[in-house]
């Protein structure tokens, strides 16, 4: 569910961010780097390819091992946002590379899984149009287990897909908070958490696998909220998620971005059921 949308804001330091999306020095020989989400100025992510044709990528490094929580605002967040907030949006805000962001609130569902098995998009819709990797045989592997949200129809040629990433591990989560959280969303679902998003569209150039369609890959990954979306994807509870969306970082246009919101607020619609528990 889509609770609301602001119009797209400058957001962001000028200099030295905490997170940045960008790309790594290109090999000799390669046309471009690899395309990273860095942290502290090391490598947190790998992301999708340049090419648009490749298949949809995130990829756990050594660099993600921190979440972006701001201390102040952890009581206001386990209350809830009742609307996009700017005592919130701009303190997350200036964590941020300079850019343009799309502030969005959402209602989530998540759902977590790990690579391989049962849900991970990887080894099952991926696989199902571009086929298994052609040097390693196999599926692209996150290594990190994420959450699953939500997944609709563009059109006839194209289907989103919502993910949640940690920033660290679900392994890393305080237990002992998680059961209280836990507890919390039993009588609220307005406990908020907050993340920094790309939109990825990837056409593939054949079908491999038999499946062709286009995979719009809206990914948010998240700086607040580790244990309260562990808690949630554990009880089966709604939260809300806060969503700064870059419009300029994803392998998206400005147009396709703009269409998130009225994609978002659509009843969900499960594409493969039986991949997609």
């Amino acid at each position: 569910m889509l609770l609301e949308a602001g119009a797209p804001r400058v957001l962001g330091a000028a200099s030295e961010p905490w997170l940045r999306f960008g790309e790594e020095t290109k090999k000799e020989g390669t046309w471009a780097g690899r395309r990273v989400l860095m942290v502290n100025e090391r490598p947190a992510f790998e992301l999708s390819f340049w090419c648009g044709t490749c298949q949809f990528v995130f990829r756990r490094l050594e660099g993600a091992n921190e979440g972006g929580s701001i201390q102040e605002l952890q009581d206001r967040l386990g209350d809830g946002l009742r609307g996009l907030d700017d005592d919130v949006i701009e303190p997350f805000g200036a964590a941020l590379a300079r850019g343009e962001y799309l502030p969005l609130l959402l209602a989530i569902h998540p759902r977590l899984v790990s690579p391989v098995l049962e849900g991970d998009y990887f080894a099952h819709e991926q696989v199902q149009t571009w086929g298994v990797d052609g040097f390693w045989g196999l599926p692209e592997y996150p290594r990190t287990p994420y959450y699953r949200t939500f997944e609709t129809a563009v059109d006839a040629a194209a289907h989103l897909y919502e993910f949640v990433v940690p920033m660290v591990p679900p392994s890393w989560n305080e237990r002992a908070r998680v059961r209280e959280l836990e507890t919390a969303l039993t009588s609220s679902n307005r406990p908020t958490a907050v993340a920094v998003s790309i939109l990825d569209v990837c056409q593939p150039a054949n079908a491999i696998g038999g499946d062709y369609y286009a995979h719009w890959a809206l990914t948010h990954f998240l700086l607040d909220g580790h244990h309260k979306l562990e808690a949630a994807a554990n009880s089966g509870r709604q939260l809300q998620l806060l969503s700064l969306l870059s419009t300029a970082d994803g392998l998206s246009s400005t147009d396709q971005v703009a269409r998130i919101p009225q994609l978002r607020a659509r009843r969900p619609q499960v594409r493969h059921a039986e991949t997609s528990a």
